[in-house]
């Protein structure tokens, strides 16, 4: 006996031995990985910080002590804000798994009311799921004010909107600084032949978006481990050759010399520093990608040490080599393995460009799914890998703006001090809402979440204090591109938010329809009709005006709703939640889509056949219990197949060659034949075509914002219609004018 439970213990020791070998291999696995996604732009920033840093009042005096304090500020940054800050604070404040700007504040919205999204209900579990904020011991009194909720909102928009710039900047400075590194060989070309070779880089690069990343993201991982490799092999060589004792230079107490000693000079000179960070934004908003503790330990054991060394090295070189200060990288890079490092960070810098562009294709799906950017057309690249995704109409507009970019400016120097404002931004928008989250989601003490946001909000406002000084030199371009990214988005979201309101305003009640008796008062014809709206609750009023004008409508009529949760993703399994619109009779239900901000309408989803499998599977799971809104599981899929293998006449006789207890298994199947047959006869999609115009007492603002601004970018942008996939055959769109 004892002998059987020890053999078993053994047995089961083994079993978690290898289902832990498992685990870690899988998170080693994800931790090579994502190398090649996630911190490309990082692992290019050696390209050009020293030379940003360096390029305006301060200069390098005898005793290296200039060198030193760059160099203290380069760690002790990388060290706080980007291992300490991002890698072991902000990934833990992940939404289900998602990271990134709006993901925070998605996370929010769950836990607080400081959402200024439309909520006429609680749909279901995904828009109650942070409800449990009712429960704490204490609300925010910002909770209660509206004005804080868009201030939040447009706070948000701004740190999205800095990043989207990044996704403009980053190939610009990127490839700029690899290639300018044939400089060094031949001496006599000219400059406009660098940035000719850099545009042509951009424009293959933006041109082989719609291919998707996944058909050479397996070469990615290993181009940049061979970058991190090369750059701290030879920064550890240059240590070794050119100054040992610039070890010294990690004690803080160079920084406070270098201010000292430099003053004004090395405080501008922090917006070249600051770019030794860039990238760490992008980290958080890739984490979706792979799991957390995988980004942290690629982070810790590989990127962190590499790049350490690699800046160390290059400052090792600089102590001797004052006059090379401005292509120092370059210089720093030992004769015979001039040309392969050269390569390397030429490729390193196209993956570290593709990184931005995707997370910033990312950004724009978010940003449409919550109503914050009007509608764009969005592909799949990818069949096998989700989130894979290539959006035309950006992809090319990035690329226009980073050819004018590299040609207007053509100096990476002026580039960095446009890229440092955005970067800052976006990081100090992080930590305002890191703050939020400890309070809030965490529910920790409010002195910790102030001590994190000074902590780290005095770092990033010290640097773009710094890079506000650039402003009139290239740091307006990230300002003036937010700017216009932040008046489309806050427009678009205003009068998106009040044309729902005028909705709820004029929705027509239940009780009046279920007046009007089964044929509510009109003629009803075979078939299916769609109607689309945004309410969760009542008949949309474009329904009352559709029959007011041609007072005929379709057998079964389904209100359907798409609706964005702030969730990333929703499982099929409460996606569709199907509820019946007064008696049985009356042949009306209300289907409400649910999408996660991260879920993407598929070009190839079958949204017919969805619909009526769970309008199947409502009507006959009711009959099990009455009292059910939402659907429960239950095998449709026969009789819709069924159904659709033989025509009526012939599903109708084998329905009567059932016996009677087959019948009872069927659970009162009329119902459902009805609206199978009903489908046989068509489908119609009706949409409201609306426009809003501003009430005549509204002010100038509010009219030029809804006529002008909101009335182009809804002229322009791509119908609900299309966006849904609907086809033009089946569609109907009732006009209508929105006073708001």
């Amino acid at each position: 006996m004892n002998q059987r439970s020890s053999v078993e213990s053994v047995e089961e020791g083994v079993s978690h031995q290898n289902l832990k070998r498992a685990s870690c291999s899988a998170v080693l696995t994800l931790a090579y990985q994502s190398l090649g996604v996630v911190y490309g732009d990082l692992s290019t920033s050696p390209l050009y910080v020293y030379k940003t840093t360096f390029s305006e009042k301060l200069s390098l005096r005898e005793d290296d002590e200039d060198i030193y304090g760059v160099l203290s500020f380069i760690f002790w940054t990388f060290t706080l804000v980007a291992l300490f800050k991002y890698i072991f604070v902000v990934m833990s404040a992940n939404d289900n798994g998602e990271g990134g700007t709006f993901a925070l504040y998605s996370l929010l919205c769950r836990h607080a009311n400081l959402g200024i999204q439309p909520n006429d209900e609680k749909l279901s579990a995904y828009a109650i799921e942070g409800s449990v904020h009712t429960a704490r011991s204490f609300k925010l009194p910002i909770e209660k004010h509206e004005r804080f909720h868009k201030a939040l909102l447009i706070f948000v928009l701004l740190g999205t909107c800095m990043a989207i710039g990044d996704g403009v900047l980053t190939p610009a400075i990127s490839v700029l600084s690899a290639v300018s590194g044939v400089h060094l060989k031949f001496t006599g070309l000219h400059e406009n032949y660098v940035v000719m070779i850099s545009c042509i880089i951009l424009i293959v690069l933006f041109s082989l978006q719609h291919h998707g990343t996944h058909r050479v993201s397996f070469m990615f991982a290993p181009i940049v481990t061979a970058w991190l490799l090369c750059i701290s092999s030879i920064g550890v060589y240059n240590i070794v050759r050119w100054n040992p004792s610039v070890v010294n230079a990690l004690s803080p107490v160079y920084m406070f010399k270098l201010l000292r000693n430099t003053g004004m000079a090395g405080w501008m000179s922090l917006g070249g520093v600051v770019l030794s960070i860039t990238g760490v934004e992008t980290m958080f908003a890739d984490l979706g990608h792979f799991s957390a503790c995988s980004i942290k330990i690629a982070f810790t054991f590989l990127v962190y040490p590499c790049l350490v060394l690699a800046y160390m090295g290059e400052a090792a070189f600089l102590s001797r080599h004052h006059e090379d200060i401005q292509r120092s990288f370059y210089k720093a890079i030992p004769e015979p393995v001039f040309w392969p490092v050269f390569i390397v960070a030429t490729f390193a810098a196209v993956v570290g460009s593709q990184a931005v562009i995707t997370a910033t294709f990312s950004i724009i799906s978010q940003c449409c799914a919550l109503n914050c950017f009007p509608r764009v057309k969005i592909v799949h690249t990818s069949s096998e890998i989700y989130g894979q995704i290539y959006i035309p109409e950006v992809n090319w507009m990035l690329m226009c703006l980073c050819l004018a970019v590299t040609i207007g400016l053509r100096d990476t120097n002026m580039i960095g001090h446009a890229y440092g404002l955005a970067v800052t931004t976006v990081m100090f928008v992080t930590t305002c809402l890191m703050a939020l989250v400890i309070v809030v989601v965490w529910r920790k003490r409010i002195v910790i979440a102030v001590s994190f946001l000074l902590c780290f909000g005095s770092i990033e406002l010290l640097y773009f204090s710094a890079c506000l000084f650039k402003v009139p030199e290239s740091g307006w371009i990230p300002l003036a591109l937010s700017s216009i990214l932040m008046v489309v988005m806050y427009v678009w979201n205003y009068g998106t938010s009040k044309k729902h309101q005028f909705d709820m305003e004029n929705k027509v009640s239940v009780d009046r329809i279920v007046a009007l008796g089964p044929s509510l008062g009109m003629v009803r014809v075979p078939g299916i009709g769609f109607l689309y709206t945004n309410l969760g609750t009542g008949v949309p009023a474009v329904f009352g005006h559709f029959v007011t004008n041609l007072p005929a409508f379709h057998q079964i009529l389904v209100i359907v709703c798409v609706k964005s949760v702030h969730a990333p993703y929703v499982t099929e399994d409460e996606r569709f939640i199907v509820g019946r619109i007064g008696p049985k009779e009356y042949g009306m239900f209300r289907c409400v889509v649910q999408y996660g901000y991260k879920d993407l309408l598929q070009e190839n989803y079958d949204f017919e056949n969805r619909v009526v499998s769970e309008l199947i599977r409502f009507v006959e799971t009711e009959e099990h219990d009455p009292g059910k809104g939402i659907m429960q599981e239950a095998d449709t899929s026969t009789l819709l197949i069924e159904y659709q293998n033989h025509e009526a006449g012939a599903l109708d006789s084998k329905l009567m060659d059932l016996n009677l207890g087959n019948l009872d298994n069927f659970i009162h199947r009329d119902e459902s034949i009805k609206i199978l047959r009903a489908r046989e006869s068509g489908v119609a999609y009706i949409f409201s075509h609306s426009y809003a115009k501003a009430k005549k007492s509204s002010s100038i603002f509010k009219k030029f914002a809804i006529n002008i601004l909101y009335a182009f970018l809804s002229k322009n942008c791509r119908g609900p219609d299309v966006a849904l996939n609907v086809p033009h055959t089946s569609l109907l769109e009732v006009g209508m004018v929105y006073y708001v």
